[in-house]
């Protein structure tokens, strides 16, 4: 209810300046003196619906122009020497919400016609029938309405992207801020699982040395050190995007491949679709659902073949990476850091992305990204 309430305002508002432009226009109406040549009824309803016309102008800022304008026109020619008010604010509306050259080309075309409506009137004076309409609606103030909705329309403009690159630098300062805290994580957990792992290699070596059997708890800290030190540089890869390194994207893939082809994986890749400019953030989440879904197979899910597939299509680009390994449809799938940072990656892009067990067994991870308007 909270978000309806500014709107509900803004629509008394604008039937309120509606209501009071209408009544206006009718007591101009019964203070002017006019002729016989129209139904009096009808130039006071043509006064009244080009008034309450101005309620709609926010929403359909182009029609009331064209009803309003139509309205000046019918109540001239009905004998009512009424200024066109309403078309002006109705000139205003439409500047401001962008149709310049339409509304251009209404005001001429109002020009044009204003006094041949008040020949219409009854008028036999030609340069009489010229001063009428030239009083109904004067260049300058025609011209003042187009320039001041113009000067609305660029202020707002200029506000909307001071806005935005509010919201971009936050955005930035946030990410420079994560991978700060990334790296010092990295970089005290490197350093205290660094001697862990050194002391129990230590530690193994000497049993081994002595002919001792090496109990079982030390040779599981010892993998366990060497397995956190690589998932703590995985994901320090996953979250940095500075320029130390050169960007790696879809042309990095069949490297991807080809080393994952070299660890005896039965890897293949197929890219289909032309080869059109990708931009650069989707450039670079492709190589990295690739990289973290090869990385996954490899270290997780015991298969013996890997099939990628990059469709790029016109507006989207398509990647599908499954496996032959033992995940099984009814199986529970734990989601990992590598997962989580594929999903974020994507729908910070606009994207989808889909990773599952496949029904024939193994695992599928499939992302959609928009290719369209992405910088």
């Amino acid at each position: 209810m909270g978000t309806g309430r500014p709107g509900v305002r803004a629509a008394a508002i604008d039937w309120g300046i509606a209501g009071c432009m209408a009544a206006a226009l009718v007591v101009t109406g019964l203070s002017e003196r006019h002729s016989a040549a129209g139904p009096d009824l009808l130039g006071y309803a043509l006064l009244v619906a080009g008034g309450l016309a101005l309620a709609l102008r926010r929403r359909a800022p182009v029609p009331v122009l064209v009803v309003t304008g139509l309205c000046a026109v019918g109540y001239q020619a009905a004998g009512f020497d009424v200024p066109a008010v309403a078309f002006l604010f109705a000139v205003y509306a439409a500047v401001r919400a962008g149709h310049r050259i339409v509304t251009v080309a209404a005001s001429v075309l109002l020009l044009a016609v204003l006094p041949v409506a008040a020949l219409a009137s009854g008028l036999h004076d030609t340069g009489e029938a010229f001063a009428r309409a030239r009083g109904a609606l004067e260049v300058a103030w025609l011209i003042a309405a187009g320039a001041a909705g113009e000067a609305l329309r660029q202020a707002e403009r200029r506000a909307a992207e001071a806005e935005r690159t509010r919201e971009e630098t936050a955005r930035r300062r946030a990410d420079e801020e994560r991978l700060r805290i990334a790296r010092e994580l990295h970089d005290s957990l490197t350093h205290q699982i660094s001697i862990i792992k050194v002391q129990s290699e230590v530690a193994v070596h000497v049993a081994r040395r002595r002919g001792e059997q090496v109990p079982d708890a030390l040779l599981a800290i010892q993998e366990a050190g060497r397995e956190a030190s690589r998932e703590l540089r995985a994901t320090l890869e996953a979250l940095r995007d500075d320029d130390t390194a050169p960007p790696r994207g879809l042309e990095h893939v069949p490297d991807l491949v080809a080393r994952a082809r070299a660890t005896g994986l039965d890897a293949t890749l197929t890219i289909e679709g032309q080869g059109h400019d990708v931009p650069t953030a989707v450039d670079r989440t492709v190589y990295r659902i690739v990289q973290e879904s090869l990385t996954n197979i490899l270290r997780h899910s015991d298969a013996a073949t890997a099939t990628v597939r990059i469709d790029r299509r016109p507006k989207t680009l398509l990647i599908r990476v499954d496996d032959d390994g033992k995940a099984v449809p009814d199986a529970a799938a734990t989601p990992g850091v590598g997962l989580q940072g594929m999903r974020e990656r994507v729908a910070a892009l606009g994207g989808r992305l889909r990773a599952e067990p496949r029904g024939e067994g193994g695992f599928t991870v499939q992302a959609e990204l928009p290719v369209d308007g992405t910088s």
